[in-house]
């Protein structure tokens, strides 16, 4: 239906960085984070400080200090790297556990735990149209990654090699926050009105999900050899390990859907039925695929 390729540039996509997970693969928590939306002045710094008790000032005051560091190598990688983005409208219907993405089926997982309010076990294509309705409905798939050689950067400086390595992390999923918006307002359509602050978007206030490969409710990382027959990955740089993996590292996939109720929520634990079944619909063993899954079996 449509398919488009965005390249933004690092101090484009930065405003939508979501500071907290930089700070949680710091070993920050989250109170910590805050600095990042604290306004940069020394006075308002200076007050954030004193906020902490005082056991914990020198903890934030090392928050305070990446988040500085962490913006001067924004600066820097701005003159010269780039993030890249790809998506692509596909018509799509669901068939039970399925998604029919054009002439590819995509088997899916439905949760198996009972919930304590007895809410409906969930899975990501019942957010979509039935096939049995006769009316075709609409799916996103979306790739995003950093410049390849961004990541690898600073080979004899450790700090820096990991301070790189985790904002690329966070670029590629600020671009795809960036590259969603567009979607929803403009190229999909289906949000045109939405006007949202940065902190509501980083809240998803807006109608629609995009789960992620490998996130809670989309946890096979080899849906990812899928998604690629349909996106062509290779187009923004993107490739496959032989276990799905994309290089380079800092990137990732998913899908979007626009339905008004459609929300994220966790796969959990599965059993050995479900693998089997989800196996026979993926056409590959269970023993495949159960490596897969390993953190969804029920013991």
């Amino acid at each position: 239906m449509k398919e488009e390729i965005v390249t933004y540039s690092i101090h484009e996509v930065s405003p939508y960085i979501n500071w907290i997970y930089f700070f949680h693969a710091w070993g920050f928590q989250l109170r910590y984070a805050a600095i990042a939306n604290i306004h940069g002045c020394d006075a308002c710094r200076a007050s954030w400080l004193v906020s902490f008790p005082e056991a914990d000032r020198a903890k934030a005051a090392e928050a305070m200090q990446l988040f500085k560091e962490a913006n001067r190598m924004l600066n820097q990688l701005d003159e010269e790297y780039k993030v890249h983005g790809l998506f692509k409208l596909c018509k799509a219907n669901s068939d039970n556990d399925n998604l029919i993405i054009e002439d590819t089926v995509l088997p899916l997982l439905r949760q198996q735990t009972p919930h304590p309010d007895n809410s409906p076990y969930l899975c990501l294509s019942d957010f979509i149209r039935p096939l049995s309705s006769g009316i075709p409905d609409t799916i996103g798939l979306f790739v995003a990654t950093c410049d390849s050689h961004l990541e690898k950067l600073y080979e004899n400086d450790p700090y820096k090699r990991i301070l790189v390595q985790t904002l690329a992390d966070r670029l590629a999923e600020a671009a795809t926050e960036k590259m969603h918006e567009y979607v929803r307002k403009v190229a999909w359509g289906y949000a045109k009105d939405e006007n949202l602050s940065m902190p509501e978007l980083l809240e998803e206030k807006y109608q629609g999900i995009r789960p992620a490969v490998g996130y809670p409710s989309l946890p096979d990382q080899s849906i990812n050899f899928t998604l690629d027959k349909i996106l062509g990955m290779h187009k923004i740089g993107v490739t496959l390990t032989e276990n799905g993996a994309m290089s380079p590292h800092s990137s990732v996939c998913g899908l979007m859907f626009a339905h008004p109720s459609s929300h994220y929520f966790a796969i959990g634990k599965i059993g050995e039925d479900q693998l089997e079944d989800y196996a026979k619909r993926r056409g590959v063993s269970p023993d495949k695929i159960r490596k897969f899954l390993a953190a969804n079996l029920k013991l």
